[in-house]
């Protein structure tokens, strides 16, 4: 069986990126970070495979 992807809500990635939930965002409106899948009405979520992508790929931009 194949695990369960991870899925992280706006507070631990905004933790773990850094960046604040209007940067996260204007990034994602300017297809600069990944878009959330939505959960439900109200309430997204990353993977958590996704962020780390994404900050790994702007450490090495570094």
């Amino acid at each position: 069986m194949a695990a369960q992807p991870i899925l992280l809500r706006l507070p631990m990635v905004m933790r773990i990126t850094g960046l604040a939930r209007s940067t996260i965002y204007k990034l994602i409106s300017q297809n600069q970070f990944p878009v959330p899948i939505k959960l439900s009405t109200r309430a997204v979520a990353w993977p958590q495979s996704e962020i780390e992508t994404w900050v790994s790929s702007r450490v090495r931009a570094h």
